[in-house]
């Protein structure tokens, strides 16, 4: 039989104790949960997973009605609240809060799935704060967030805590292998490089596309010779980023853009647009450009993650040669960076990838931020 669980791998001590809640355990169970974990670890499909075994008649089946809604969004009372935005305000928060006040029409709870929680704005929390301090008898909260940290405390301090941890590189590749069937080789690879990110080591796996960009990434370092290989480095790795968003982002919009149209009236020769369908529509293209936003800054996150695992490799040569590499499959190209370069620095060249990623974060124009970053790392 098959099992929600199932597919949570190396999370048997969170999986433990969904089980006992699902089961009725008073001390296990309540109505707010925060599932925080390293990026890859699954917390989003572990919260799916927990709202469908609290939906399903046997606890969590895998195979009934209620399992297969829930996990796939179309159950009628378990919303899933997703958004590539760069935060979620204070509508869309109380748009949160009055769904959960609503009995359950199918199912034998209301159930509201967060996947950012740390998207949440102060105005935002101040929204949900009394749906989690006073919700429905029936209703039950599932946030997720990388760490406990990244949510407002008035939301965190309200929930319990599950904590995932980063699978192994084995548990991964056998997941690859059973699931996707990807081969015994490419999974062990696409497991090592991904660092026990589920979806990333999917995405090796099944994409050579992602596979090409990932070397051109590690290979990089080596073949920054001069100022203007930094500066078109730069310029492609956004330029590529960019046109990632735009091919995930260009039938998304036009959709909502003409479904809101529609909505307004403002499809057909002749219309004309009120001033309140004006803003609205204004309203939408500024949402898409902050999830156009927000996928560069994604994607560009990636690439960042890649170079820092070239340098970790590049330091284990040089301190502990008996470490396993994370890129293995490319020590031809970094032991040569290990050899002409001192381990203080290969330290900097790590720093200045921490602080592009604080810069990003802060908003910096990302074609700044890379430049100083590939500079950084040519020189120190």
């Amino acid at each position: 039989m098959a099992d929600v669980f199932g597919e949570l791998i190396g999370q048997e001590r969170v999986i433990a104790t969904l089980r006992r809640a699902v089961a009725g355990d008073a001390h296990a169970m309540t109505h707010a949960w925060l599932f925080v974990g390293p990026p890859g670890s699954g917390r989003s499909n572990a919260a799916r997973a927990f709202a469908a075994a609290l939906q399903c008649p046997r606890g969590g089946c895998g195979e009934c009605e209620q399992c297969r809604t829930t996990l796939s969004g179309a159950h009628p009372d378990v919303t899933l609240v997703r958004t590539e935005q760069l935060s979620i305000g204070v509508d869309l928060a109380r748009g949160m809060a009055s769904r959960a006040n609503i009995a359950p029409v199918q199912g034998r709870y209301q159930i509201v799935v967060v996947e950012d929680a740390d998207r949440v704005t102060e105005r935002g929390a101040d929204a949900l704060l009394k749906a989690l301090e006073e919700p429905a008898r029936q209703t039950v909260w599932l946030l997720c967030a990388p760490t406990p940290d990244d949510v407002i405390v008035t939301i965190r301090s309200r929930c319990r805590v599950a904590r995932l941890v980063t699978p192994s590189d084995e548990a991964v590749a056998q997941l690859l292998m059973e699931r996707d069937g990807v081969p015994e080789a490419l999974a062990a690879h696409a497991a090592r490089a991904a660092q026990g990110h589920v979806g990333r080591a999917r995405a090796l796996a099944r994409s050579e596309d992602a596979r090409i960009r990932r070397h051109e990434v590690l290979t990089l370092p080596g073949r920054l010779k001069s100022l203007t290989d930094c500066i078109v480095a730069a310029e492609n790795l956004v330029a590529a980023a960019n046109a990632d968003a735009d091919e995930l982002c260009a039938e998304l919009d036009a959709k909502e853009m003409a479904a809101l149209q529609e909505s307004l009236g403002a499809t057909g020769r002749g219309a004309r647009v009120a001033r309140h369908a004006q803003a609205a529509i204004r309203d939408l293209e500024d949402e898409q450009k902050k999830r156009h936003k927000r996928i560069v800054r994604d994607s560009l996150d990636r690439t960042l993650t890649e170079l820092t695992s070239f340098y970790r490799d590049v330091l284990a040569l040089q301190t502990a040669p008996h470490t396993p590499l994370i890129n293995a499959d490319l020590q031809d190209v970094i032991e040569p960076v290990a050899r002409r370069r001192t381990p203080e620095q290969t330290i900097r060249a790590l720093d200045v990838i921490l602080d592009t990623r604080t810069k990003l974060e802060g908003n910096v124009a990302p074609q700044m931020a890379f430049e100083s970053l590939l500079i950084g790392v040519a020189r120190s």
